[in-house]
């Protein structure tokens, strides 16, 4: 005997799949590089117009970005964002991390409903901040010594 209801998540992901790529589900449900990262070497958080706050923490070797990593409070769509950025940033020089723009990261993602390209637009604010301080505690080593937990 059926009960008459969907399975949990079934008709979720019909309609997800209606209005997102399948990259962007993708990245929705297996999230990239989440979770903060003792002793990085730039961190920024960012609280969008929306009220997501996204956080993203950088770990640089010889000037490229080793480790990224990202912890939001947002929606599915801002967690897609930050777990596309961070794998954007992965690999790149600093410098030329900076130059990851929201089309970028919109990109990456297959493509993203108009009322939801903020949500690309705070990933790529917070990586561009969490790079412009490690760019500055490079360039002034002392502070870190001032840098808030």
């Amino acid at each position: 005997m059926t009960s008459g209801f969907d399975q949990p998540g079934e008709r979720a992901g019909e309609e997800l799949g209606a209005t997102y790529s399948q990259t962007v589900i993708d990245h929705i449900r297996n999230p990239r590089n989440v979770g903060a990262l003792t002793n990085a070497d730039g961190h920024a958080t960012i609280t969008g117009p929306c009220g997501d706050t996204m956080g993203i923490w950088l770990t640089v070797r010889d000037g490229v970005i080793h480790e990224a990593r990202f912890l939001t409070d947002g929606c599915g769509v801002t967690v897609a964002a930050g777990s596309v950025v961070t794998q954007l940033a992965r690999g790149r020089m600093a410098a030329e991390a900076l130059n990851i723009s929201q089309q970028d990261v919109v990109a990456a993602l297959g493509g993203l409903p108009q009322e939801h390209l903020h949500c690309a637009l705070l990933a790529v604010n917070t990586l561009k901040s969490a790079i412009r301080e490690y760019l500055s505690l490079r360039n002034e080593p002392w502070k870190r010594a001032y840098r808030r937990p």
